[in-house]
């Protein structure tokens, strides 16, 4: 390190090294720091990011366990030839993803509402999954999600063709 720059300068450079060779140690010390409140001493820059990327990581994960819990009602509802076969399977999985999102979303207002707020999205691209799954024609599917936000959190629903 130049010699010329101040100890600020020198601890931030330290932080971005030990960020980039040893996150779990930069993990452990910048949690300490937090814990007994000694802000000057936090690498703030990369604990934004951080805190972005957990951001991000959570609304992914709210996206893929609702895509993949469209793609299965949807199955469910439409595909009815290989229900008899595979039926089963996909009720397992329904309820699984709705055990992952109620994990998610009990946690926080802002992720249940994030989550009301894809579902069209979402089941834009889980319909057009399921089309090319099964190869049936798009008009079997509706354009619009079929499903309620409260049917698609209740382990009681099923829907029926």
């Amino acid at each position: 390190m130049i010699e010329d720059v101040n100890q600020s300068q020198t601890i931030s450079l330290t932080h971005q090294q030990l960020y980039e060779t040893d996150y779990m140690l930069w993990l452990e010390i910048t949690f300490e720091q937090i814990k007994h409140r000694q802000t000057d001493q936090i690498d703030w820059d990369n604990l934004a990011e951080e805190i972005e990327e957990l951001r991000i990581a959570l609304h992914h994960k709210i996206d893929s366990y609702l895509r993949q819990l469209l793609i299965h009602l949807l199955l469910y509802e439409y595909w009815t030839t290989e229900r008899e076969k595979s039926g089963s399977d996909w009720c397992d999985k329904i309820l699984d993803l709705q055990d992952e999102l109620e994990s998610l979303l009990e946690q926080s207002k802002t992720l249940y509402n994030y989550f009301l707020s894809r579902i069209d999205l979402i089941y834009l691209r889980a319909r057009r999954g399921v089309i090319q799954k099964t190869q049936l024609d798009s008009s079997v599917f509706p354009e619009k999600c079929p499903f309620s936000e409260s049917e698609l959190l209740d382990f009681n629903f099923y829907p029926e063709s």
